[in-house]
């Protein structure tokens, strides 16, 4: 069973940047493609990140350019470096996981929260 436990999220003002973690255990997420969603309070759950066995990415329209996703394979975890924070990314942040081949995530964190001010 894989656990992913997501952490880095808080408050920020505008322009701030901050750095999301989620830590994968329970097995090696190697093979596996890991993301980034977002869900906003009213809103529907939105794509932010993902970064493949190859590592190559993939990102959301509203935070291409200003967000960077990572993972570090000795570590199992993967990030979400945030920068250039607005307003509107605010929200409740949440890692999966699935493996790369397969289309649906079924591994997800239980999220974190990031609240930025103007």
């Amino acid at each position: 069973q894989v656990r992913l436990v997501e952490s880095g999220g808080g408050w920020a003002q505008a322009g701030d940047s901050l750095r999301l973690a989620c830590a994968a255990s329970g097995r090696s997420l190697d093979t596996y493609v890991m993301a980034w969603f977002r869900q906003a309070p009213g809103k529907d759950r939105e794509f932010v990140a993902a970064i493949y066995t190859s590592s190559s990415r993939s990102y959301g329209d509203s935070v291409r350019g200003r967000f960077t996703i990572s993972r570090d394979y000795a570590k199992n975890t993967a990030y979400l470096q945030m920068n250039s924070l607005k307003p509107e990314d605010t929200a409740d942040y949440y890692c999966a996981a699935k493996l790369h081949h397969t289309n649906t995530y079924p591994y997800w964190g239980q999220g974190t929260q990031v609240t930025v001010s103007s």
